[in-house]
């Protein structure tokens, strides 16, 4: 009987997690499918409130499962197990809760829009199969019409969009309209395949109709009534203020407050400006840090001339962390990384850069960068880009818990509910290659702090909107004094943040995490201070909250 006790356990706690893992991609096959997860290419999320409120039930359900499974009747990765599936269900009914996202209208990589269509164009259709893919099409009229309800029936309720992300959304979506059906970007997955005119017909006869009164809805129902950009924060919202709360504690650790991420933000520019005022009297001759960052907007020497130059620093830069590697990690049996460029039609509102994991028939990971209009762009951010997105960033640590196989599926693939540690990883790394001399020059360093600039700006404005609020021009104005940030960039960050409420404090609370957990660990174990083992703990475990990491770290000082 105790033989059969202990197993029992470990047992239930395996068939929960598989049970949370089809729920969740179920209820989000677009993070299926951008996360190299196989079974989910025919289905599309459902984005009414009724969806919502079946999934937290099910999320509800799965707490009382857990409950249940007594934590200190497991041990090892079984113990993890247990205590990131608490907080992933906790963070994903706090989510449902607030609904956040069911007035976001923008014009972001997180608009509802532009979610079905990355999520559609970026995955190979060889392996999720063209019937599959034609699935998708026929059934994105229903997605576009549900996610019109949702935004309709959250104003309603006083919960208004933001004028300035739907008149954007608006934009962009004549100028998707405004390309000829045969050159849709939804079908590029489908060119030169038999199959090509039955998508053609779907684009043509459903799909952009629904588009044109998805884009009707926003311009003649929501844009009226949308709030000013004077009033740009959930703050200002009903329920807005405890929402945001909560989306600070789900994206960095709960009890965060968003008092403290603003100090936070406020220290880390301040120290931030001293590093500036330091490298640039050494590299341009200017100690001032407003001058210093007015060099390196302005100075045209500093920015590309053609994309095929941003491509090649950025292999190079990847190619040299991959030879430096194996002094830092140990050797992993991981996918390869390419870099690709975002597709034009979604470059003008999208970020500088962003990963996507490996996938399913030897897909490899992918570090999409920004190539539009390469004479706006600095050259000196991308090797600190390339670092965070690519090797040693982000495609190490996501493609190194792709190889654990002895961990629930939930844990192999990257978690948005735990930003903190995946984006803290990636800011991490872009000053551990300065450690591993990386960088191709001083002038180059320039982008490690210019990025360090922007996370740390992003505490300060994220929680100025969202939780003081600030106006969407005051938050311009503290990332225009405090980055080299070009204004176009300035504008797609601010929006951004203003679409993801929370999400952008993660990353610099992640790192700051991981930061002090290195720094401990030095001072407990010094001479047995074995960095590629602390990388290891770091990553060799997949995606944690905040708490769980903590745990794992103070697990492994004291085994040493």
């Amino acid at each position: 009987m105790i033989e059969q006790s202990q197993h029992a356990e470990p047992a239930a706690l395996a068939a929960l997690a598989d049970d949370y893992f089809d729920a969740e991609n179920t209820h989000n096959p677009f993070d299926a499918t951008l996360g190299g997860v196989e079974g989910y290419a025919h289905l599309l999320p459902d984005p009414s409130r009724a969806a919502a409120r079946h999934h937290r039930e099910a999320l509800e359900g799965f707490r009382v499962r857990l409950a249940a499974i007594p934590l200190d009747r497991l041990t090892g990765e079984d113990r993890t197990t247990h205590r990131v599936l608490a907080r992933l269900i906790d963070n994903g009914i706090g989510r449902l809760t607030h609904g956040l996202d069911d007035f976001s209208i923008s014009a972001t990589i997180v608009a509802k829009h532009n979610e079905a269509i990355t999520s559609l164009t970026m995955a190979p259709v060889d392996h999720g199969g063209t019937d599959a893919y034609l699935a998708r099409l026929a059934a994105l009229p229903g997605y576009f019409d549900a996610a019109l309800r949702l935004a309709l029936d959250a104003a309603a309720e006083g919960r208004h969009p933001l004028r300035s992300g739907v008149d954007a959304a608006v934009t962009q979506l004549d100028s998707h309209l405004a390309t000829a059906p045969d050159e849709d970007t939804l079908l590029r997955p489908l060119r030169d395949r038999p199959e090509h005119e039955r998508a053609l017909a779907i684009v043509r006869d459903a799909v952009r109709p629904a588009l044109a009164r998805y884009r009707a809805g926003l311009a003649g129902q929501l844009a009226p009534a949308a709030r000013p950009d004077d009033r740009a924060g959930v703050c200002h919202l009903p329920g807005g203020a405890e929402g945001y709360a909560d989306a600070v504690g789900r994206f960095t650790r709960p009890g965060l407050t968003p008092e403290e991420v603003h100090r936070i933000g406020l220290d880390a520019v301040a120290a931030l400006r001293e590093e500036f005022a330091e490298l640039g009297g050494k590299v341009l001759g200017i100690t001032d840090p407003a001058g210093v960052l007015a060099a390196l907007r302005e100075d045209r020497s500093l920015r590309f001339t053609t994309a095929a130059e941003m491509l090649a620093l950025v292999d190079g830069a990847l190619e040299r962390a991959r030879a430096a590697a194996p002094d830092w990690f140990h050797p992993y049996p991981v996918a390869d990384c390419v870099t690709r460029e975002i597709a034009p039609i979604e470059a003008e509102t999208a970020p500088l850069a962003y990963y996507q994991p490996p996938g399913p028939g030897g897909r490899p990971g992918t570090h999409w960068i920004n190539t539009l209009r390469p004479e706006t762009r600095f050259s000196y951010e991308y090797e600190a880009i390339a670092f965070h997105e690519s090797v040693p960033g982000h495609h190490l640590q996501i493609a190194v818990a792709q190889t654990l196989h002895h961990l629930p599926q939930f844990r192999q693939k990257p978690s948005g509910q735990l930003t903190a540690h995946v984006e803290g990883w990636g800011l991490y790394t872009e000053r551990l290659a300065d450690e591993m001399g990386l960088y191709s020059s001083d002038v180059s360093r320039f982008g490690m702090l210019s990025m360090d600039a922007l996370r740390a700006v992003r505490l300060v404005v994220d929680t100025g909107m969202h939780h003081y609020g600030w106006s969407r021009e005051r938050a311009m104005a503290f990332m225009r004094d405090n980055t080299a940030t070009p204004e176009a960039n300035v504008r797609n960050e601010i929006d951004r943040y203003l679409a993801w409420p929370g999400q952008a404090t993660a990353y610099l609370i992640g790192r700051r995490e991981i930061v002090r957990h290195r720094e401990r660990a030095q001072a407990a174990l010094g001479a047995r201070f074995d960095v590629r083992e602390f990388h290891h703990q770091l990553i060799g475990h997949g995606s944690l909250p905040l708490g769980v990491l903590d745990e794992l770290v103070s697990d492994w000082i004291a085994a040493h």
